[in-house]
């Protein structure tokens, strides 16, 4: 019986650390820094004594952001690397903006899950599961209304209306990360050999040499 509650406590806590996002704080904060003295979770802390109200403040999100590029939307993030005092509390933010039609191309964060709640417009939204089903679970949101996406999922967002569209995402870690699909298979540098993307799309390699001449943005 001690074996087997060891054993279930063991497999409890290895489940925790396996799902865990960013590591819990020890301590009640550790603002990030680059001439700090103590390294924490990928930032050097200030000290604590030198510490101010400015390292967890960001203004302007009530600002838009820039929609007139090839994708339609803007991604305004608010990081650690824009609130500093962010570091080590696993959480973050973005607004997002979009132009009628505009759209935030499928991505991933890695490290992070996102809920997303839309303050004005429409948006066509979905996450694609991973390879075992492939399953697109997809979901029109009007003003108001809130959708999650699960860590490292591709995702998606669009306008779906005729005007202006507003979101607001809050992330699971101060520093989620975004990977582009597109961006990140036909925009590489150096870029992937065409051979292995014409060969995993199962298209012809003029197909990925067109793709990979494009000018591929970040949002």
């Amino acid at each position: 019986m001690a074996n087997m509650l060891y054993f279930m406590g063991f497999l409890a806590l290895s489940c925790y650390l396996a799902l865990a996002s960013d590591p819990s704080p020890l301590q009640d904060f550790c603002v990030a820094a680059p001439n700090g003295q103590v390294f924490v979770n990928g930032q050097f802390c200030k000290d604590p004594k030198l510490v101010t109200e400015n390292d967890f403040f960001f203004s302007g999100l009530n600002k838009p952001g820039n929609t007139a590029n090839p994708l339609g939307s803007k991604v305004t993030p608010v990081n650690v690397a824009q609130i500093p005092g962010l570091n080590t509390l696993g959480i973050s933010a973005a607004r997002i903006d979009f132009a009628p039609y505009g759209l935030n191309p499928p991505h991933i964060h890695p490290r992070g899950t996102e809920i997303l709640t839309v303050l004005e417009g429409t948006l066509y939204v979905g996450f694609v599961t991973s390879n075992t089903e492939n399953r697109l679970v997809t979901k029109v949101l009007q003003k108001g209304d809130v959708f999650v996406f699960p860590q490292g999922l591709i995702h998606f967002q669009r306008n779906a209306g005729y005007g202006n569209a507003v979101a607001i995402a809050a992330l699971s870690s101060q520093n989620p990360g975004v990977i582009t699909v597109a961006n990140s298979l036909f925009g590489s540098k150096p870029p992937i050999a065409d051979d292995v993307l014409a060969k995993a799309f199962q298209v012809d390699k003029s197909v990925v040499d067109h793709l990979q001449s494009q000018f591929w943005m970040d949002n």
